[in-house]
Parts: structure tokens; sequence; C-alpha cells
């Protein structure tokens, strides 16, 4: 079999040659806390964001960001952030949204100077991207939990921005 020969539909109804698309979901404003900076702890600078609250709007969810969850990070020497969030959406529904979003973040010394300082920084000017991974009860958003996502974050001086995006 090769890619050019017509396929069945998979369980996503798209045929076996179709390339995945990206397709918009949702979109989280979170406010965060003033890190904790534990200092270098031997493989690099150990941060912790508290998460304290925030939004949650687009056409697949909408709904609010509770407080309580935090961004672990490692600020490493050659300018690469490990970053490790997780924290709970509630949709309007009341339905409860676990996200467990490990993730990278890339830019020179500069530009995190900048945003470390309040600046509004262009997010072309550094590189934040997420794989999470969502679990839920809720039989609503229950297709969350059979999907796989990716994200693109964007630093504010006292928040994130971070657009979600499912694999088709």
């Amino acid at each position: 079999m090769t890619f050019s020969e017509p396929q069945s539909t998979g369980a996503g109804g798209e045929t076996a040659n179709e390339d995945p698309t990206l397709e918009f979901v949702f979109e989280v404003t979170a406010s965060l806390e003033t890190p904790l900076i534990f200092g270098n702890t031997g493989i690099g600078e150990r941060r912790i964001i508290g998460i304290t609250g925030g939004t949650v709007t687009g056409p697949k969810l909408k709904g609010k960001v509770l407080p309580g969850g935090a961004d672990w990070q490692l600020v490493r020497a050659d300018g690469m952030s490990d970053i490790h969030a997780r924290y709970t959406l509630q949709a309007d529904d009341g339905a409860l949204i676990y996200i467990d979003a490990p993730g990278m973040r890339e830019a020179s010394p500069e530009v995190i100077a900048r945003i470390n300082s309040g600046e509004i920084v262009d997010p072309s000017e550094y590189y934040f991207r997420t794989v999470p991974r969502i679990e839920t009860a809720s039989e609503k958003y229950a297709w969350m939990n059979r999907r796989l996502f990716v994200c693109k974050g964007v630093r504010l001086p006292s928040g994130v921005e971070i657009r979600y995006y499912m694999i088709t």
C-alpha cells in the first residue's frame, strides 16, 4: 500500500493520506503571581509561578481558569526554559478540566530581560509552545481526553495567553 492509493476513513473521518491539521479550540488568558525564584540549582534557575485565575474563550470551550495551578520552570544556561504548567479550567456549565502542559520557551537573554521587566514583547521574538494533555470526567468534553493538542503562548506583563489547537 502506498500513500497515493485510496484509503478507508479512520475514526476521525479522514483518509490515511491526509496530513494532520490544526483546529483552534480555545484560548486561555491567565493571571500569574510573581515568580518564586530558587536560583541556580546546578541544572539551571528553578522558578515556580503560581496561576491565580483567568478566562477561557473559544469556539469549543468557554469558562474560567481556577486559582491554584502553577508553572514549574527551569531556565537553562543556553537560554531555553523548560516549562511545565498544571492547572484547572472550569467550563461555563461547571465541568472541571485538568491541564498538564509541558513545553518550552526560547529567547535571547535580551528578550528575556525585556519580558522580565514587564515589557510587552512581540511573540515573533521568542518561541513559546506547549503540548498539553487534557483530562475531564465530563461527557460533554470527553473528546478532549482522546485528542492531542499543541499550544502557542504569549507572555504578558502579569500573565500569559495560551492558544489551544487540536491536531486533527
